[in-house]
This record gives C-alpha cells, structure tokens and sequence, in this order.
C-alpha cells in the first residue's frame, strides 16, 4: 500500500524549518569563525525544496553579506532555477546593499525572520539603520516593503496568518529560534575584536 503523502507545510512552517536546520547550523561555524551572524537560502515557490543556503562570510570579502553570499553561490551552481520562481530568506531584514543585490537578481519576493531594529537593538549590529538614515535619509522602516521590483514579508506576520491551532507552537519555534541566536550574538560581540570587518 502507498505511504500518503504528507501534506505541504505552511510557508511559515518551512521557512522557519529552513532557517532552523539549514542556515543556522552554517552560522553557528561562521560565528565561531568571526563573522556576523547574517544568512539566507533560496527556496522554490512550487514546493518549497531548498535551492542553497549560506551564511555571512565578511572575513574572506566584507560583501559577502549573508545573502550577497548565497546570491553568489547560487549563481556557482551548474544549473539554476529562474529566480521569478524563487523564494529569498534572510534571517535578518536585509540592509541597502542586500536589498539591491536581492533586485538585481530578479526576485520578486524576500522573507525576514529578524528585522532592522533587531539587528540594532538585540544584535548591537546598527549598520543597517546608520546607512538608511545617514546615506538615504531614510528612518527605520522608510523603504517601500512593496514597491516596482518586489514585496517583503517579516515571517512573524506570516505567523499571524495562520491558523489558533498552529500558530502558538510557530511562536514556540520562533522563541526557540531566537535563543539560539542570541547566544550566537554573544559569541560575536564577544570576540568581533579580533576580526579585521570594516563595520563589525
């Protein structure tokens, strides 16, 4: 007899599964080698079956952001899906720089798990607003999360969307998700020191 086939998860449910099982496990060796704690994967919208995942490797090249870093080594792969028919996910609000890499390769979508102010404020990474404010002139959440290009999404209003049944556990996972992640903040900052990031 056939095994039944298990129903596709939510989209909130797979990002988040992503994040847990595929970037993190790749940040928690880039933290402990001394870079930021930034990553991103590409998904396929048909099924949501991962594409790649990376994470933030600045000490080789201090614009291999999380996600510059996957967009390069997703465009190292032999054969690559067209990126209308993909999902970009990043674990922090992507900044300027990521933003326009994220366009110029032609998605028309990117999921955030963490946002700007959390990389400010829980993270102590404030790169992000400083050049939105002092570059763009713009204040925290001044760029059109919908605009010619793309839509963005924070994964938690995903969450919101979902329904009473699943959505608690979902808000377990993310409290789960974001204690590991402030222990990798902690390694970070404690020895960012020693690493040569412009703006670490």
């Amino acid at each position: 007899m056939p095994r039944p086939i298990s129903p596709q998860p939510s989209l909130a449910t797979r990002l988040l599964d992503v994040i847990e099982h595929d970037i993190l496990p790749l940040t928690e060796r880039g933290v402990a080698a001394g870079n930021k704690l930034f990553g991103a994967a590409i998904l396929r919208k048909s099924d949501l079956s991962l594409v790649i995942a990376e994470t933030n490797n600045e000490l080789e090249n201090p614009l291999w952001h999380g996600e510059v870093h996957t967009l390069k080594r997703f465009y190292e792969l032999g054969e690559k899906p067209d990126t209308r028919d993909l999902i970009f996910l990043s674990t922090h609000e992507p900044c300027t720089m990521c933003m326009s890499a994220i366009t110029w390769a032609g998605f028309d979508n990117f999921y955030y798990f963490f946002s700007h102010e959390d990389s400010r404020d829980a993270f102590s990474i404030p790169h992000d607003l400083k050049i939105l404010k002092e570059v763009f002139g713009l204040e925290p959440g001044g760029y059109r999360r919908s605009n010619a290009f793309w839509q963005s999404h924070a994964i938690a209003d995903l969450v919101h969307l979902e329904d009473n049944r699943v959505r608690q556990p979902l808000a377990d996972r993310i409290a789960g998700i974001r204690q590991r992640y402030d222990q990798l903040s902690d390694t970070y900052q404690a020895g960012k020191g020693d690493n040569a990031i412009p703006l670490n």
